[in-house]
């Protein structure tokens, strides 16, 4: 499963739309919406906060 299919389930599973997600991690709903297409790996900083904020380690969703 690619990086954005990975995160755009886990978003799914929350039950959040990609703003509320983006409003609860300070970034853009825009960046939000190109990392779960693949269109952009997110920053190292934005890594670690989407992991904890969806329960994951960085390596499970970005290197596995």
């Amino acid at each position: 499963m690619s990086i954005g299919a990975k995160l755009k389930a886990l978003r799914a599973e929350k039950k959040k739309t990609q703003q509320q997600v983006a409003e609860e991690l300070k970034i853009t709903k825009s960046s939000l919406a190109m990392y779960e297409r693949g269109d952009r790996i997110p920053r190292d900083e934005v890594k670690v906060r989407l992991a904890e904020y969806y329960g994951e380690t960085v390596q499970s969703l970005f290197f596995s």
